[in-house]
This record gives structure tokens, C-alpha cells and sequence, in this order.
């Protein structure tokens, strides 16, 4: 399976999340631990795109805790409101940055994280976790980035 999620340039990005969605979906199916299908979904992204660093990070009280990723080390706790992680959370909705130097208040876990996507994950209305997806390239995110990571997230949500 994993050869499988490998980046296919002959496809348009819409057609390799609608090829993705599937298999994380099958990977996870009748896997109990939140853990488990999160590492592997993150995993999954990671192969199948070749993103900078693709993680979740858990609600705990007022902080953001990291949770599985896949990348270079990143940062452990981010505050309510902070970052792009933290406002994503604070607003309950997706946040695409084409320019992390632009955004008031980023907080560079990497000096080579260049733009970002994060999406909530929603459970019963509130935020209990966040996708934060980074590329060391300037405005890599799009509305497909957006449509099919918000897709994959409220599939998620059934994970907490």
C-alpha cells in the first residue's frame, strides 16, 4: 500500500487527494486508536505529497500539544490564538498563508517553512484538533489543498 500513496506527477492535485482520501480512509477503517490512524494518516499525506511537515495538533485545555507528524522537529505546545495554528483554532476555520512572514504573529517552529495550511478538526461544533500542513515553497497551498484537508479532517473528527 504505501508504494501506492507515492507522489504520481501525471495526476492533477485535485485527483491525488481524490485518490488519497480513499486510502487513508480503507488504512484506518476498524482501527480504534486515535494514535495509530493519525501517525498513518500523517504518514500517508506526507508520501503521497511530499509536504515540508504535515501534522495534528490536540486541544489540551488552552494549548495546542503536538501530536504524530511527519517533518522536522517542530513545536511541542502553541497557545490559543497564536500562530497560525492557534488563530485556525481561535476562528474555527481553515487558514491557507501563502507567505509565513506575512502572517501577524507566526511562530517559526523552522526558518524554512515558507507558506502553510491549517484546518480544524471539529467535534460535536468545537475545535479538538488542528491539520497544520507546511512547504518550503511560497503560496504552495490552493483550494483544492483546502477542499480535500477538509474533507480528510471531518473524517478525522470520528478519531477523538
Amino acid at each position: 500500500m504505501a508504494e501506492d500513496l507515492l507522489l504520481d506527477r501525471t495526476l492533477s492535485k485535485a485527483q491525488q487527494y481524490q485518490a488519497l482520501l480513499p486510502q487513508i480512509e480503507a488504512l484506518t477503517t476498524g482501527e480504534p486508536d486515535q494514535v495509530a490512524n493519525l501517525a498513518n494518516a500523517m504518514a500517508a499525506l506526507k508520501e503521497a505529497f511530499g509536504f515540508f511537515w504535515v501534522g495534528v495538533y490536540v486541544v489540551r485545555g488552552e494549548e495546542l500539544v503536538l501530536g504524530p507528524f511527519q517533518g522536522p522537529v517542530a513545536c511541542t505546545r502553541i497557545r490559543y490564538g497564536k500562530g497560525v495554528c492557534g488563530a485556525a483554532w481561535a476562528q474555527a476555520r481553515t487558514l491557507l498563508v501563502p507567505d509565513v512572514e506575512q502572517f501577524p504573529g507566526h511562530i517559526a517552529c523552522s526558518s524554512l517553512s515558507k507558506s502553510e495550511i491549517v484546518v480544524p478538526i471539529l467535534k460535536d461544533g468545537a475545535v479538538v484538533a488542528v491539520l497544520d500542513v507546511d512547504s518550503d515553497q511560497l503560496d504552495d497551498f490552493d483550494a483544492d489543498d483546502q477542499q480535500y484537508l477538509e474533507q480528510l479532517c471531518a473524517r478525522m473528527s470520528a478519531w477523538f
